[in-house]
Formats: structure tokens, C-alpha cells, sequence
């Protein structure tokens, strides 16, 4: 998945950019705190834990 359509989908559902480091965009909702990595292409099986992770639609 491109990192892109990961963070598109989490600013949809009330995510917002808490900080950005080297490696990690770092994001919450107020309660949850959650890592997306710098790369371009996010690997299917971690883009899939954090949809599920945080009920994302």
C-alpha cells in the first residue's frame, strides 16, 4: 500500500499528525498513538495490521 493512501485514509477517520521523525510519521486521535513508517510503499501486511489495529474504514 503507498504510504499515502495509508495516511489519507487515517486523516478520514479524525487522525491527525502528531510529529514527524527520521523514520516514523507519528499520528493519534486524541487516544491512540500510531507509527507510520517513511517509505514510499508501506508493506501489505503491516497496512493491513494498522487498518484493523484502529477499526479504520
Amino acid at each position: 500500500m503507498k504510504r499515502k493512501d495509508l495516511i489519507k485514509l487515517l486523516e478520514r477517520n479524525g487522525w491527525q499528525l502528531l510529529r514527524e521523525g527520521a523514520n516514523h510519521t507519528v499520528y493519534t486521535n486524541g487516544k491512540k498513538v500510531e507509527a507510520i513508517p517513511c517509505h514510499n510503499e508501506i508493506a501489505e501486511m503491516l497496512a493491513k495490521a494498522i487498518i484493523k489495529r484502529n477499526n479504520l474504514q
